[in-house]
């Protein structure tokens, strides 16, 4: 009995493991192919446009690294978390958008060209920001992440993941133009699938511990920095007067951070011992993240199609009322024709006898 009982926590332990190799193979495998996908509806023109004027960057840059970072300092003191709880939110905060904002951004039919600048971007000036962002707003917590805790390799690595499959996309683009679609719809349906297989895998990994080890309070500020990342965005959007496309991107590219890099940077950044489970945090701030993102995108596909459906219904009426006049002009103009032909003594014909 005794072997039986250690040999099932190592059983555990190990299928824990292989569920975290799938779930980084899932992510990886994620990140190349809809990159890919997304690099060839990318138009080179647009994107030097966005760099040469880049009203719609500096929105974008503003949204991700002044309205999250001060979400997440917000939370942390309105909801009183604690010390360290406080940190794990606030790391979260001031990480940059993640690749899963691309993915949304073409679900929702957003601006690609923008949304690929802006995760390219946003990665660049976290080589810069991230470290003065937790240094600025860790002075008012009483704890603070060790030195060199910022993995500046990830943030190379995750900007080299977004580059290069979009470099591909765009070769594909030129040599292979006629396959576009396949490859576009094909890297959304993929997109989708292992966004949903991660979700499960997340789920499955954790089977249930977050909850039980994360306070309601943690949780609560894992399931509103998203949503307030998504309704900010789209807001200061709204104020900078950018297009509906430019809308909801930023609006995406705000509320989604960069949950790998978040990850590592709490693995480095603390001893074991210090962190204890509030490592998983992030586990739990993207299945929100991806539970809202999604609710975002099935809403505005069921706008959509009402909108579609109200336009149908509105040219149907509009042509049977338009039929309706013909008609009416033409039985008018019968009826004068035959009042006229009868006060001239003339009888009318048959093409113009009204009930013919």
């Amino acid at each position: 009995m005794e072997e039986e009982h250690r040999m099932l926590p190592n059983a555990t332990e190990n299928s824990q493991k292989a569920i975290s190799y799938v779930l980084d193979g899932a992510t990886v495998t994620l990140l190349l192919v809809v990159m890919t996908s997304l690099g060839c509806t990318l138009e080179i023109s647009e994107i030097k446009k966005y760099l040469l004027k880049p009203k719609e960057i500096g929105i974008a840059l503003f949204s991700q690294y002044t309205v999250m970072p001060l979400t997440a300092f917000s939370l942390a003191r309105l909801l009183r978390l604690s010390p360290m709880e406080s940190v794990v939110v606030l790391v979260c905060g001031c990480c940059p958008g993640g690749n899963l904002s691309n993915i949304f951004s073409l679900a929702i039919k957003g601006d690609m060209n923008l949304s690929i600048v802006m995760t390219v971007c946003s990665s660049i000036c976290a080589l810069g920001l991230m470290p003065l962002l937790l240094y600025i707003y860790s002075l008012g917590l009483e704890i603070v992440p060790k030195q060199n805790a910022i993995p500046f390799q990830k943030i190379i690595i995750s900007l080299m993941l977004t580059v290069i499959p979009c470099g591909l996309g765009i070769f594909l683009k030129v040599k292979r133009p006629h396959s576009l679609k396949c490859i576009i719809k094909a890297g959304m349906v993929l997109g989708i699938v292992t966004s949903v297989l991660i979700l499960i895998l997340s789920a499955v990994h954790t089977k249930g511990v977050i909850f039980a080890l994360f306070s309601p309070w943690l949780v609560s500020a894992a399931l509103l920095m998203p949503l307030i990342g998504y309704v900010s965005g789209y807001s200061i959007a709204t104020l900078g007067r950018l297009s509906r496309q430019c809308k909801r991107t930023i609006c995406m590219e705000t509320g989604c951070q960069n949950v790998q890099l978040c990850g590592a940077i709490l693995k480095m950044g603390f001893d074991a011992d210090v962190i204890g489970p509030l490592f998983l945090f992030p586990l739990l701030y993207i299945t929100f993240q991806l539970m809202e993102g999604l609710v975002l995108v099935l809403a505005l596909g069921v706008h959509e199609w009402l909108k579609a459906k109200g336009k149908l219904n509105y040219t149907r009426h509009t042509n049977v009322l338009l039929k309706g006049k013909e008609n009416m002009a033409k039985i008018t103009t019968e009826f004068f024709y035959k009042e006229a032909s009868t006060a001239a003594g003339q009888k009318p014909s048959q093409e113009s006898d009204i009930f013919n």
